[in-house]
């Protein structure tokens, strides 16, 4: 065990102050599908992976990998790939209730933003790690660990200025094909990162939150 050394001591009115600024920060933090071409630096997006790899973990396991994709001819592939599974998805596997619930969304199988914006991130959750002799470690709260991160990772790439979207289409084998990841990694989601496009809109029902007083309680 190490000491914990340069833990930030702050008084209760700075910490309040600090709580309400991130909260307001993040309250603006908005789902895009409309994305602007621009580049964004790399540096920016290996940052906030950086940022990501931070997150607790069960028995720091880490449980986690990051595919990176910048342009190039696997945009195409995985546009296509995905929008198959979406377009058997609001066709087929969606029963009635779940697509009430996305109508107020306005989505639908295309998803133009997947070849638009800069930048793509893979999240992958390790089922189980592997020792360097081809020996399988068991992992704890891969989930729960994954998410965490992804958290984390969102909330960087907002700070940083940039716009989001987490995109999972069901199933996402085809990612593990496409990015080379081994099967014991399963597709966690598909993060889109950009600046939003001028003409970029929102539904007005995602803006909708659940006050703190409905979704907290204390004993």
């Amino acid at each position: 065990m190490l000491p914990l050394e340069g833990y930030p001591w702050r008084d209760g009115a700075l910490m309040l102050a600090r709580a309400r600024a991130m909260a307001a920060e993040l309250a603006g933090r908005r789902t895009v599908r409309d994305f602007a071409p621009d580049a964004v630096p790399v540096e920016v997006m290996e940052a906030a992976i950086g940022a990501a790899a931070t997150a607790p973990s069960g028995a720091n396991q880490q449980p986690w990998h990051f595919v990176l994709i910048g342009r190039g001819p696997h945009r195409a592939e995985i546009r296509a790939a995905a929008e198959a599974e979406e377009r058997a998805f609001y066709a087929e596997r969606a029963g009635e209730a779940w697509l009430e619930a996305l109508a107020p969304l306005s989505t639908d199988w295309t998803k133009p933003f997947l070849e638009t914006a800069p930048w793509l991130v893979a999240v992958f959750a390790e089922r189980h790690g592997v020792r360097p002799d081809g020996q399988k470690v068991k992992h704890y709260y891969v989930s729960e660990s994954v998410g965490i991160a992804t958290g984390f990772l969102l909330a960087t790439l907002h700070h940083a200025g940039l716009a989001t979207l987490t995109h999972t289409p069901s199933p996402m084998g085809f990612l593990n094909r496409i990015c080379g990841r081994p099967g014991h990694e399963k597709p966690f989601l598909l993060l889109v990162a950009g600046y939003p496009a001028p003409d970029a809109r929102t539904p007005a029902a995602a803006r909708i939150k659940r006050p703190p007083a409905e979704i907290m309680s204390r004993l």
